[in-house]
């Protein structure tokens, strides 16, 4: 049984010991597994043997503990903590640094020996200080730094290792000020020569966006002269990577991978594609949401199966490395456009499909937070523009091209990375948003550009097989079209959406589970109704309008989501003829004045428990504001 292999850790023999690890790293992959591998102190006993006599067995245990902290998540992260797996990790990881110069003397399969412990010790590493607070402050304090720094110096010889340096320091050096304070002018030129890097892989691209993204962490601790040159090649990295079309690189890739199979032994390439396989079910099932911190900024969990890849997989780790680097791009331009307004910490964009996960603070930021465009620094703001960021981002958004798609069906170990190009799309549309939010209409090109926009938007919602099914998509879409068309009323600019379309959109969000969406379709048919109503002839429009956000107003079950409503209710009713005239068709005072009471008792009654401050905050408005624009409307209807 698999609940065994615990008692077999304390074998005299080290052959048996390392297979005892082996299995357990093998197992855990299957999560439901892990609770009982916890119960039989699992942990407790592959600590010691981080430090056991054989390299062998140090590599093995480091990995299952590596893939029990992926797969067991936070809860066996904090349980490794409290079992005190930092103590002989630290020791472990100094020893491989140490053997790294030494190495060099001997044989060059035991160097690649260290450098393979060091890779699993930092994954581990990496794992722990995104999930355990202690496990960061014991980071903070031991100078583990330094080591992660050697591990990523090692890039010009062992991508692999360095990448996973990178992406240990990627998380790190977020909000983490205690780290940040002991910055030197080494580690700081460390990640310099990683940028300066020119290997054309897609692993060294993946490597460069995280020392880009390490370094924009680090930006408040810069010294003062290299702020700006520093700032020109973080942006520099992104919009390179990018550049790179996935879509096009994907089928090469694979048709690479099949000419160098038709001349590999059958036997070793059968059992390449079943761990293959096995990797890409892993990533095909994996829920990787972007987690919004409490400052609004994106974080990504570690949950990447693509190390479980056998080693002969270099063209799927290649098309791999390239997705994650194109995700973990647009993330960083994400923190960027919303790290320079101190305001602004509830700024509410995730593209989780999991709404628990980025908790309700931000959604009803959305009733006003898109009015006024966020602060964003002068030099970002001109990094972003000269290296044609925005318009790198809006290519991003288009659905993923049918070659790169069919390649991926047809290959049952390249099926994972759909999901992954699907994600670039997402992450894409959250990072239009947030350009949208923080720029200007003139810097994306004015009137025209924004049109194309609008347009090239639309084509996607309406081009989606079914929408209503995708919930990551649809939250990302929708908040992106929302920021566009609100800009796009500001400035006056004809919008391109058919009444038709717009009212399909609603319908498609109505039925979304996820909050965001309903929150922001309704915003956009407030943002469109009061444009309308400017206009001659749009009463039949304005009535269809007003009586779908009646219906959300009075059924949608969620408080944040009615009082949307009823905001854009307001909007679009407040002023003209045109909207005169389709408020008394709709019977829209009756309406509201039998709405009003329910609405009132619904905040007194659900209010407390389940909505935070701010949003309780923005309804106690909104019951005040439905009180006057009643009294608004049975004066109008006097007339």
């Amino acid at each position: 049984s698999c609940l065994l292999l615990p008692d077999l850790l304390q074998s005299p023999s080290a052959d048996v010991r390392e297979f005892a690890c082996a299995s357990i790293s093998r197992v855990v992959q299957q999560s439901q597994t892990i609770p009982g591998f916890l119960q039989r102190d699992a942990v407790k006993r592959l600590g010691p043997m981080l430090l056991d006599s054989s390299v062998a067995v140090r590599e093995t245990a480091t990995g299952a503990l590596r893939n029990l902290s992926a797969c067991g998540g936070q809860e066996v992260c904090e349980d490794m903590v409290k079992h005190d797996v930092m103590t002989p990790l630290t020791a472990l990881l100094r020893e491989c640094c140490s053997g790294f110069d030494t190495a060099t003397m001997l044989m060059k399969d035991q160097k690649n020996a260290v450098e393979d412990v060091a890779n699993e010790a930092v994954n581990l590493l990496w794992n722990l200080c995104e999930s355990s607070n202690q496990a960061l402050s014991v980071f903070n304090k031991s100078g583990l730094l330094d080591v992660v720094i050697q591990c990523l110096e090692r890039h010009p010889n062992n991508v692999e290792l360095a990448i996973s340096a990178a992406h240990c320091l990627h998380i790190v050096t977020e909000d983490n000020p205690e780290l940040l304070c002991s910055i030197n002018t080494a580690v700081l030129r460390a990640l310099e020569n990683v940028l300066l890097s020119s290997q054309p892989s897609m692993a060294h691209t993946l490597l460069r966006t995280l020392a880009a993204g390490t370094l924009w962490n680090m930006k408040g601790n810069l010294p003062a002269a290299n702020q700006a040159q520093t700032l020109n090649a973080v942006v520099a990295t992104l919009s390179q990577c990018l550049e790179t079309d996935a879509g096009m690189l994907i089928p090469e890739l694979q048709q690479a991978e099949e000419t160098r199979h038709q001349n590999a032994p059958v036997a070793a390439d059968t059992e390449d594609n079943t761990c293959a396989e096995f990797a890409a079910e892993e990533m095909d099932e994996e829920e990787e949401p972007l987690k919004q911190k409490k400052n609004g900024k994106a974080t990504r969990v570690n949950n990447d199966f693509s190390d479980f890849l056998p080693r002969g997989k270099e063209e799927l780790r290649e098309a791999t490395a390239l997705l994650t680097a194109q995700q973990t791009s647009l993330e960083i331009i994400v923190n960027m456009c919303c790290s320079d307004d101190p305001s602004d910490d509830e700024w509410e964009e995730s593209s989780s499909s999991d709404e628990s996960e980025m908790g309700p603070d931000g959604l009803c930021d959305g009733v006003s937070n898109l009015m006024s465009p966020l602060c964003l620094s002068a030099e970002v703001h001109g990094a972003l523009i000269n290296h044609s960021i925005p318009e790198k981002v809006l290519k991003k958004t288009q659905f993923p091209k049918k070659e790169a798609m069919d390649v991926c069906h047809q290959n049952p170990s390249w099926k994972g990375l759909i999901k992954r190009m699907q994600r670039v799309q997402s992450r894409a549309l959250t990072c239009l948003h947030s350009i949208l939010s923080t720029m200007d209409a003139e810097s994306l090109g004015g009137a025209s550009a924004l049109q194309e926009a609008a347009q090239h938007l639309s084509t996607l919602v309406f081009g989606a097989a079914d929408i209503s099914k995708d919930e990551e998509f649809l939250e990302a879409v929708i908040s992106a079209m929302r920021s566009l068309l609100q800009m796009i009323a500001s400035k006056n600019i004809p919008q391109c959406m058919t009444p038709q379309q717009l009212m399909s959109l609603s319908e498609a969000a109505t039925r979304c589970d996820v909050v965001s969406v309903r929150v922001n379709a309704v915003a956009i048919l407030g943002i469109t109704g009061s444009t309308l109503a400017k206009e001659k002839g749009t009463a039949e429009t304005l009535q269809m309008i007003g009586s779908a956000l009646l219906q959300v107003a009075t059924r949608d079950s969620d408080l944040v989501v009615n009082g949307e409503a009823l905001d854009a209710l307001f909007d679009v009713f407040a002023d003209g003829d045109e909207a005169e005239t389709a408020a008394k068709n709709i019977q829209l005072l009756p309406a509201l004045k039998s709405l009003q009471p329910v609405f009132k008792a619904k905040i007194r009654k659900e209010g407390r428990g389940k909505y935070t401050p701010q949003q309780l905050c923005v309804l106690d408005n909104i019951k005040i504001n439905l009180r006057r624009f009643i009294g608004y409307l049975e004066k109008v209807m006097k007339k």
